[in-house]
This record gives C-alpha cells, sequence and structure tokens, in this order.
C-alpha cells in the first residue's frame, strides 16, 4: 500500500489541534507571556517565576516557540512575538478567551459525542448544569466570558460604518459588557444609547460605558428579552444572541422588536455568524457546532432567519459584511 504522507500529516495536524490548545491554555494559566515581558527569559527564571518544574517549562516553550508563540531558547533568553504579546495582561488581552477556551470549554467538548449523538448540550453533561445557569453563579467564569466576547468582537468598530446612527436612539438588546454600544456610541456623539441585559451584566456595562461615553448618553435597564424590550427605539441591535434560543423564542424576540420600534422608520440590525448548507466555510460552522457543544445552540442560515423574521412582520432590507465572517442584516417592519 502506498502511504500518502501529505495526507497522514494533514490528519496529525488536524487531531492534534487540541493539544496546541491546550499548550497555550497552560502558557496563558502559567502568565508566560507576562513574565517574558517583564524579561524572565531563561527556563529557570520562568520555572522559578511560576511554580513549575524547569524541565516542564522547558519542554513547553520549546513547543510554543515552534508554533510561533515565543522566539529564542531557554538558555539565552525566550523574547515575545505579536501572539504572545496579544496575550498579556489588560485591556484587549486575548488571555481571557484562553483560558475560558482551555477550562470550561475543553470541558465541554470532551463530551461532543454526547452533544452530536443526543443534539443537546455537553457542557451540561461536564458541569451539571446549563451554561448560562452556570454563568449566573459563578462570577469569575462570567467575568471571564464577557472578557472573551468583547475581545473577540474585532468587528465592533466597523458597524457605525455599515449602517447611519446619527441622531438614532440605540436599544442594544442583550448588550452584554456594553463594549459594542460604547464603540457606537464613540464613533457617533449625536447618538443616544440603552443597554438592556440581565440584572448580573449591569454593574459591569455600567462602569465600561460611563467610563466611555458619560451617564448622560446612556441609560441601562434591566431584564429579559423574551418578555418585553425598551419602547421607543430607533434601532434595535441584536448581537450574537440568537444562537443559543430555539426558532419560537427567537420569534418571540423580534416581534417584541417589532411592537416596540418608535415608528415605521426604526430598524433592527443582527449581527452574527451565518451557516450556508452549500460551500460551507470553516468558522460559521465550527461555532455552530461549538454551540451545540456548550449551549446546544445553534447558527442558523440567513433564509432560516428571514422564514423567523416573517412570522414577526419583519423582513430584510439590507445587508453588510464584517471581519470574521460576521454578517449585518439590516430589517425592517413589514408594511401593514
Amino acid at each position: 500500500m502506498t502511504v500518502d504522507v501529505q495526507t497522514t500529516r494533514d490528519v496529525v495536524d488536524i487531531i492534534t489541534g487540541g493539544w496546541r490548545a491546550q499548550a497555550l491554555y497552560t502558557a496563558v494559566k502559567l502568565g508566560l507571556p507576562d513574565h517574558v515581558e517583564a524579561g524572565l527569559g531563561t527556563d529557570a527564571e520562568l520555572a522559578k517565576a511560576t511554580g513549575a518544574s524547569e524541565g516542564g517549562v522547558h519542554r513547553l516553550m520549546r513547543l510554543l516557540v515552534a508554533m510561533g508563540i515565543f522566539e529564542g531558547d531557554g538558555s539565552t533568553g525566550y523574547r515575545g512575538t505579536r501572539v504572545s504579546a496579544a496575550l498579556l495582561e489588560g485591556p484587549g488581552s486575548l488571555g481571557d478567551m484562553c483560558l475560558l477556551y482551555g477550562e470550561e470549554f475543553y470541558s465541554a467538548w470532551g463530551h461532543a459525542h454526547h452533544a452530536i449523538g443526543t443534539e443537546s448540550s455537553g457542557f451540561e453533561v461536564a458541569y451539571g448544569r446549563p451554561f448560562y445557569d452556570h454563568l449566573g453563579q459563578d462570577a469569575a467564569v462570567a467575568r471571564r466570558f464577557q472578557a472573551t466576547m468583547n475581545t473577540a468582537s474585532m468587528f465592533f468598530h466597523r458597524v457605525p460604518e455599515v449602517f447611519d446612527f446619527s441622531g438614532k436612539r440605540v436599544v442594544d438588546v442583550g448588550g452584554g459588557g456594553g463594549q459594542l454600544l460604547a464603540t457606537i456610541l464613540e464613533a457617533v456623539p449625536d447618538a443616544r444609547g440603552t443597554l438592556f441585559d440581565r440584572e448580573h451584566m449591569m454593574p459591569k456595562a455600567r462602569e465600561h460605558l460611563f467610563a466611555a461615553v458619560g451617564p448622560d448618553r446612556v441609560e441601562l435597564v434591566p431584564g429579559d428579552m423574551f418578555r418585553s424590550v425598551p419602547e421607543g427605539g430607533d434601532v434595535y441591535v441584536l448581537c450574537r444572541v440568537l444562537a443559543g434560543h430555539d426558532d419560537e423564542a427567537v420569534v418571540r424576540v423580534f416581534e417584541h422588536c417589532r411592537r416596540a420600534m418608535a415608528d415605521s422608520s426604526s430598524r433592527l440590525l443582527i449581527l452574527d455568524r451565518f451557516v450556508a448548507d452549500e460551500n460551507p466555510t470553516v468558522l460559521p460552522s465550527l461555532w455552530d457546532l461549538h454551540l451545540l457543544v456548550t449551549t446546544g445552540g445553534e447558527h442558523r442560515t440567513v433564509d432560516r432567519i428571514t422564514r423567523l423574521l416573517g412570522r414577526a412582520g419583519m423582513e430584510i432590507a439590507g445587508t453588510a459584511e464584517l471581519p470574521m465572517e460576521t454578517t449585518a442584516l439590516i430589517v425592517a417592519p413589514r408594511p401593514a
């Protein structure tokens, strides 16, 4: 039998992806990017700073150098790269993402066979409760999740470029920590905002929004989008909040937004990844499966979202592409 070396290598690269992810997670858990940035460049120095075995640190750093996370070696000293710089503690760090994916999400993916076989959450098997219930009961994980959502939102700065928010009252439904709303308000000085989310999200959102745009341009309203949303908005924004819920629940949210709109010129802006059954791409398909494993949720096709909007008396009036394979759907109320 002829051995196809390249195919074998392709398979090996795929199946060892989890090992690489855990190596990066361990580096962040040990604080290695920050230690190297502080000048602790040898295996001995890093071992002393982290309390880890020098031999273990050496072997981990050897792999991380091969992966391009660091440069150098344990004798002459390691140096940071653009990748390790993105993991340093501070605003915009991707470190929380590495921790969340390396702990909670990694545990959930250990039950991927169950999740796919039953089309239900692997996270619930791992932790004994739904993902969002877990966030409500573990403040540290909730903070890490929100930081991950914010730092993974590299498309936010493009949103004011694809929709005119000038003079509008913007209602960010399920707005989390307020990163998107702050980005919009900072880019559009005459816009005003309302952040609407669960009560436990209010303190972090208030802190961020008041620091970014001040208390006079934004209000925070706690509540449940499946029961109602604040009335009188010119623009309602749903950014990555639909995937964890079934079709009936999503239609209810659309109906609430439709009824709450200030008038027929108001719009709903849906920002999300959408899967395609023909010519699929990796990122939306991968995140769709991740949603199944973690929450039991899913990404939808644009056609399916269109049908759900129709049930709520709305229709897509325009679309725009954003970074990281995210799409903006501009939705208008359907004329009576």
